[in-house]
């Protein structure tokens, strides 16, 4: 039903693309992520609520359809439905249906809900891409209450002390789940440019967050020293935070999980948070499809996949294409 092709995975009897690489006729988008929505295609399909931050991201101009979770569009007689994938808001795995055949695109997945995403639903199915970003039994997650109290206590022990708290973050995903999840009573969230108008989009898109600061040099010193500033990782790199009081620096990952990642990030402190699902949340995803066929991408596929076969499951590597060019087990970093 799908085939690899240069610009990603194609759908023949549909003519549409799901997350294409380049610039294609129609494009079904898993969610916003760079590595999924790119910009030049003539037409657009994604959840409803991804679409301010895919204009914000792609342009205001782009041609887009927006549909609900588990509403069926039809393309030249494919049956496509969007259903909840529980990695950032509007994400969504992309069920499509041929000539008896039902084949799931699952893009990125969390299976750990939060009060920002729809929970992740498993969709039965003959054949389910899965990722496999995390797909080592190293990679497990703690409840994710352990990881807030764990970042509340940090940024209120530093602005006990006057220090601004600059958590690293990803503009989309992370720091929207950071901003809904703290504790506020600590101080002012602060937010840069580039997380600001990515979150102002998400709230568009129906997401209730808090209220935050923009960072700009009217801000005052006191405000920044009792703060929470969430910040892209290339802000360190700019010399934007020399702006920052006594600034203590945190990164917020799921590869976090490896020391020698930890020891490489060049940050004070470290929290293990993801978007994507742990090891346990792979395999209980995957299995919950029933599908007769899994085929993995990103990260630890070979892995995973070697994990699957040995449980019985029809489990195999699939290339993925990156820019116009195929790669084996590549993703995203997190």
């Amino acid at each position: 039903m799908l085939t690899l092709q240069p610009k990603g995975l194609y759908c023949p009897a549909g003519d549409f693309y799901v997350d294409p690489s380049g610039p294609v006729r129609r494009a079904v988008i898993t969610h916003a992520h760079g590595d999924h929505a790119r910009t030049g295609s003539q037409a657009y399909l994604a959840h409803r609520s991804s679409i301010p931050v895919l204009r914000h991201r792609l342009g205001r101009s782009i041609t887009i359809q927006g549909a609900e979770y588990g509403e069926v569009v039809e393309e030249r007689g494919v049956k496509i439905s969007l259903h909840p994938a529980g990695h950032i808001p509007g994400s969504a795995q992309i069920r499509i249906e041929s000539a008896g055949q039902v084949w799931v695109v699952s893009g990125d997945y969390k299976t750990e809900p939060d009060k920002l995403c729809e929970p992740f639903e498993a969709v039965r199915c003959n054949t389910f891409i899965s990722e496999a970003t995390f797909g080592l039994p190293i990679y497990h997650w703690l409840p994710q209450e352990q990881v807030w109290g764990a970042i509340n206590e940090w940024w209120s022990a530093n602005s006990a002390q006057g220090r601004a708290s600059v958590m690293q973050v990803y503009s989309l995903g992370k720091a929207q789940r950071i901003l809904a999840y703290v504790d506020h009573s600590i101080g002012p969230v602060v937010a840069h440019p580039t997380v600001y108008t990515t979150t102002l989009a998400v709230k568009e898109g129906g997401a209730e967050l808090p209220d935050m600061l923009l960072a700009s040099k009217d801000l005052s010193r006191e405000t920044l020293r009792k703060a929470l500033v969430l910040a892209p990782p290339s802000a360190r790199a700019s010399g934007w935070l020399k702006h920052m009081p006594h600034p203590v620096i945190a990164n917020a990952s799921g590869w976090m999980m490896l020391r020698t990642l930890r020891a490489k990030s060049g940050v004070d402190t470290t929290f293990v948070l993801s978007d994507h699902a742990d090891w346990e949340g792979l395999r209980s995803a995957i299995k919950a499809t029933s599908a007769e066929r899994v085929l993995l991408t990103h990260g630890y596929s070979q892995s995973l996949s070697r994990c699957l076969r040995e449980e019985g499951v029809d489990a195999e590597v699939m290339e993925v294409a990156l820019g116009g060019r195929i790669e084996r087990g590549s993703g995203e970093t997190e």
